[in-house]
């Protein structure tokens, strides 16, 4: 994947972020706010977006995880994450960490990689084909200008959301109840790789059309109340028991 993918966009990663904020139980919002106390001002919407602002080459691999096409959408550790190094593994290693008694600082650090990652793979494409990067080698017209399709799923369709970011982040909120809060960071990307395999995904026509719209507008906020009810439910295992 192309290491300037930024899954979700700033936009996207801050809306899972609070959303999560809202429904973390007392236990756990008081030890986040002690862990982000360390950085005045810090909030988890504002630090949503730490793990691509202090991305290396080292830690590209874990914002995804590539399935093969022939896979049928089961993630294998040994084939797909070797060493860890993938979203999924990255998941459940800074999970760990955060559990921990380790020292603040590294804990901090797990914290602010978990609200990363977890928005990272219930982006669809963070859990793709190597074949074409995650969709960044798909080329595609959209908004009146050349993109890929990628681009579209981490920023377009969330910038031109119909009312703007308030009301993408009002149609998120309202499915929190209708979270599926169980499952793995294995299978959360196993959904995400699913919609990529859709009949559809992939425009066929190389542009962004009204029926291609119809069917991606209702799978957007759903993975991002997916995203924060899950971060949320990890965030709450971890740390608030």
């Amino acid at each position: 994947m192309s290491p300037c993918a930024w899954a979700w966009g700033v936009e996207g990663h801050r809306l899972v972020a609070e959303l999560a904020e809202r429904q973390l139980n007392p236990k756990a919002a008081a030890e986040v706010q002690r862990l982000l106390a360390a950085e005045p001002g810090a909030t988890m919407g504002s630090v949503a977006s730490w793990a691509d602002e202090h991305r290396t080459h080292l830690d590209g691999p874990w914002h995804y995880v590539n399935l093969p096409e022939n896979a049928q959408c089961r993630y294998e550790a040994a084939r797909d994450c070797r060493g860890g190094n993938c979203v999924v593994g990255a998941i459940e290693r800074e999970a760990a960490v955060l559990a921990s008694n380790a020292p603040d600082e590294e804990r901090l650090r797990a914290l602010k990689y978990l609200i990363h990652f977890v928005g990272d793979v219930h982006q669809p494409l963070h859990a793709g084909y190597g074949e074409d990067k995650g969709g960044n080698t798909y080329q595609i017209q959209a908004y009146g200008g050349g993109s890929n399709l990628h681009w579209l799923w981490d920023t377009g369709l969330i910038t031109h959301w119909p009312g703007g970011e308030r009301a993408l982040k009002q149609d998120a909120g309202a499915l929190a109840s209708k979270v599926d809060l169980t499952g793995t960071p294995a299978s959360w990307a196993e959904e995400s790789c699913r919609i990529v395999a859709s009949p559809g995904f992939y425009p066929p026509s190389r542009r962004l059309e009204d029926d291609y719209l119809k069917k991606a507008n209702p799978v957007l906020p759903h993975r991002i109340a997916q995203a924060a009810g899950r971060l949320a439910a990890l965030l709450n295992h971890e740390i608030g028991r």
